[in-house]
């Protein structure tokens, strides 16, 4: 089982779609690069991982993140716990 798992997940910044259809598994204790150009969404993605987005009122999210398979999208998900655990 994947450490973290993004399953469809889109990002919107209003109008804006930042992150269309990403569905990816990144392992346990390996190291993983996300690599692209300027404006692709990678900071975006990494802000999904600890609910980031939260803080933008402009921000959807739609699809899943899972750690440990936990949806941590989920509404009974504690957003300071979660970023306790999955800091920067």
């Amino acid at each position: 089982m994947p450490h973290i798992s993004l399953r469809h997940l889109n990002i919107t910044y209003g109008q804006h779609r930042a992150l269309r259809d990403i569905t990816l598994d990144i392992p346990d204790r390996q190291i993983t690069a996300i690599i692209g150009p300027s404006g692709c969404g990678k900071t975006t993605m990494l802000k999904s991982l600890n609910r980031l987005t939260d803080l933008y009122p402009e921000v959807g999210v739609k699809g899943e993140v899972l750690i440990d398979g936990v949806n941590i999208y989920a509404p009974e998900v504690d957003v300071l716990e979660l970023r306790k655990k999955v800091g920067f």
